[in-house]
């Protein structure tokens, strides 16, 4: 069983920038595809990005070109870069590698 926790998450400006992490307890070197979601009050979940273990991504509409997911296999983690950060990126942020499932970690924009 893989654990995964996230952390970096925080209060920052609209136009900021954070830096989730995503911790695993495991190798994550074979798992395919690893990503985040977002949940944000009153919203449904929303597929921010995902990474393949050949480093191909994919990004929601909403956040194309500002963030940008990579990860490290070597120090089994997945980051997610947020920049031009918006009140709307509001949420809880969670890893997941659609079989295991972090706690998340909130982000909240100020406007």
């Amino acid at each position: 069983q893989v654990q995964l926790v996230e952390s970096g998450g925080g209060l920052v400006q609209a136009g900021g920038s954070l830096r989730l992490s995503c911790a695993a307890s495991g190798d994550i070197s074979s798992i395919n595809t690893m990503a985040w979601y977002r949940l944000a009050p009153g919203k449904q979940r929303e597929l921010v990005a995902t990474i393949t273990t050949r480093f191909s991504t994919n990004y929601a509409d909403s956040v194309k070109g500002r963030f940008t997911i990579s990860r490290d296999n070597a120090k089994n983690t997945v980051y997610l870069q947020m920049n031009s950060l918006k009140p709307e990126d509001t949420a809880v942020y969670t890893c997941t590698s659609f079989r295991y499932w972090g706690q998340g970690t909130q982000v909240t924009v100020s406007s």
